[in-house]
């Protein structure tokens, strides 16, 4: 069966999509749509694909769609593809309310639709390489900062970055939030640019994690502890390693080790991803749960559930700068 998917916004992100989609198997492009007309035409030329200044037209073309306008945008686009009967892959976050994402996954339910949302790093090579090894973490540590840029920017930080790593902790640690705290600075943007927070979950993994998109240099570095070992993975190179207690090495009364060098202690696992693009990965998952081959990777139950939490944090910064504000102004 091939499933015809076109591409809804083709800015920096919807471009790769549309250019993806065009080469995978038993896929075939439905074509693009976008306001911006000079945009739509610029990438419809680059690849080969037909343009579509009207959204209709497109969903009639297609069995599913992208969709990767601005994020006040999802619920409506969302809504009328689903309505018209297509399959929806919406990028992050699903929506920018609790309310809307709930409307989404219903509309979903009764036209009887895939939606899955577009949180790529779950197809990362290095995140698929690491998971045999993910054990209860119990402590993880996340850095995602990159160069400021426009995109993203109608949305704060937690909710343009930070809920990748959201969205990572969530489907590993498989328990809800019991305490959420954070701080951020709004600094080129009237949002916060630059956040910090630290979950607690039941079981008793605590996680903190940082998000910048006004830093110097990009990372995206997550490290988790575990009682079998602690894992290091570079995001962005799609790859890390796990370092566990080597076998044979005794430990003295009382739980101490000998002492000597880390790497006399441990064993280094490397852990290397296929080098295959996030993205297609993605797009090829979205493609399989359309055909019926494969269950959705991230649900639209999922976007709504990290969607939840990077609100709370969001509001918990707020909190947090109105107090400090407020302590600023008596002084």
């Amino acid at each position: 069966m091939t499933v015809r998917i076109g591409v809804v916004g083709v800015g920096s992100l919807g471009f790769h999509h549309a250019r993806i989609v065009r080469e995978l198997p038993a896929v075939a492009s439905s074509g693009v749509h976008d306001i911006d007309f000079r945009r739509l035409d610029e990438v419809a030329r680059s690849l080969e694909i037909s343009p579509y200044r009207e959204l209709e037209p497109l969903l009639d073309a297609s069995d599913a769609v992208v969709i990767a306008v601005p994020t006040r945008a999802h619920e409506e686009v969302a809504i009328r593809a689903l309505e018209h009967g297509c399959h929806v892959l919406i990028e992050k976050p699903i929506a920018p309310t609790l309310d809307a994402a709930d409307r989404i996954v219903a509309a979903a339910k009764t036209a009887d639709r895939v939606v899955q949302v577009g949180h790529v790093e779950r197809f990362n090579g290095a995140i698929r390489a690491a998971e045999p090894y993910l054990d209860h973490p119990l402590f993880v540590e996340s850095h995602r900062l990159a160069p400021f840029g426009p995109r993203g920017t109608d949305v704060a930080v937690v909710l343009d970055l930070m809920i990748h790593d959201l969205d990572l902790l969530l489907s590993l640690v498989r328990r809800p939030t019991t305490s959420v705290a954070a701080t951020g600075v709004p600094v080129l943007t009237p949002s916060p640019d630059i956040a910090n927070a630290r979950l607690e979950f039941q079981g008793g993994c605590v996680a903190n994690l940082t998000s910048s998109r006004v830093s110097m240099e990009r990372m995206r570095k997550v490290r988790f502890f575990q009682p079998s070992g602690y894992l290091s993975l570079d995001l962005a190179a799609g790859r890390g390693e796990f370092l566990r207690l080597r076998e044979g090495i005794q430990l003295e009364p009382g739980g101490y080790i000998q002492m000597g060098s880390l790497m006399d202690l441990v064993d280094r696992l490397e852990l290397v991803g296929d080098e295959r693009e996030p993205l297609r990965v993605e797009l090829e998952a979205f493609a399989a749960a359309v055909r019926g081959e494969a269950p959705v990777k991230v649900s639209g139950e999922d976007g709504r559930r990290a969607l939840r939490v990077a609100l709370e944090i969001v509001e918990r910064i707020e909190t947090h700068v109105s107090a400090t504000n407020t302590a600023r102004a008596k002084v």
